[in-house]
């Protein structure tokens, strides 16, 4: 059984139209986020043993955040190819991933990581920024991943609403 927890980037700003998407970083809302969403891994015991990343300045800053509130030190995997792409890139990073992970954290971008909970666990659930969902599939290999495993929604939490 191979666990997987999905995160989507905490709340960006869009202050600086002059910068590319890829290079926005967060509001002062979305660092508060992150940081709750690694304080509620390290209260939960979800830890992750691997992490993968989309390269985006927004994902990277709520990883960082998440990992210093969490106190994860542990190996982190950045891919250009989890931003702006599609469900099958999902699919096909994670089962590219080292099996000597058995709990991975991705972060990652809407709507790929909403698409890929709903493929996983064949249900949909909003995925507002800084939600982490927590699902558990039957697998044992990450390679084994494919179109048909079907996983189960053990949690899915979203941080508080906080005005700027």
């Amino acid at each position: 059984m191979k666990t997987l927890l999905i995160l989507r980037h905490a709340k960006s700003s869009w202050k600086d139209d002059s910068l590319p998407d890829e290079e926005r970083p967060l509001k002062k809302r979305g660092r508060r986020q992150a940081t709750a969403m690694g304080e509620l891994l390290a209260r939960e015991g979800l830890l992750p043993d691997g992490v993968i990343c989309s390269t985006a300045e927004r994902t990277r800053q709520t990883l960082q955040l998440v990992a210093e509130a969490a106190g994860y030190t542990g190996e982190v995997h950045y891919t250009a190819q989890l931003y702006y792409t599609d469900l099958v890139t999902y699919l096909t990073v994670l089962r590219g991933l080292p099996n000597r992970y058995d709990r991975v954290l991705l972060v990652g971008h809407n709507p790929e990581v909403e698409e890929l909970v709903a493929h996983l666990v064949g249900d949909t659930y909003p995925m507002p920024p800084a939600t982490l969902a927590w699902l558990e599939l039957p697998i044992t290999a990450w390679s084994e991943l494919n179109p048909a495993t079907r996983g189960r929604l053990v949690e899915r939490w979203t941080p508080p609403d906080e005005e700027e």
